[in-house]
């Protein structure tokens, strides 16, 4: 298991008005922007934003990543062994597959395993 890229979670209230600040933050428009559920994400440098109604957005303000991971059923594993319990099974999101785990310490983690497509534009070729 090997992390390859992790993203700080931030919520707004509007997708298309919180962009251009990050953009001139991070110096180069989103790697990805796509609708999850009723909330918009966009990948920009190491921001995931998240915006939606409340309603949409509020049950993931408690859970920290996404951790973009190369082999999510390793990572499964390792982490069971190290005392993680898994919340459902996997599941397929736009991006690829997400798990999420709850740690020992009690922190709740998104991990992701990208498509190759998504790995290869947000990280260039392997």
């Amino acid at each position: 298991m090997q992390i390859l890229k992790t993203y700080a979670r931030l919520f707004v209230a509007d997708l298309d008005s919180a962009l251009p600040l990050y953009t001139r933050l991070v110096g180069t428009p989103p790697d990805l922007r796509f609708a999850f559920e009723a909330a918009e994400l966009a990948a920009i440098g190491d921001f995931l934003l998240i915006g939606g109604p409340p309603a949409a957005v509020d049950k993931y303000r408690t859970t920290a990543g996404p951790v973009i991971v190369d082999d999510l059923a390793a990572t499964i594993t390792e982490l069971s062994e190290a005392g993680a319990t898994l919340h459902a099974e996997p599941v397929a999101v736009p991006t690829g597959t997400v798990a999420y785990l709850r740690h020992p310490d009690g922190a709740d983690v998104e991990y992701v395993q990208w498509t190759e497509e998504v790995r290869t534009r947000v990280l260039g070729p392997a």
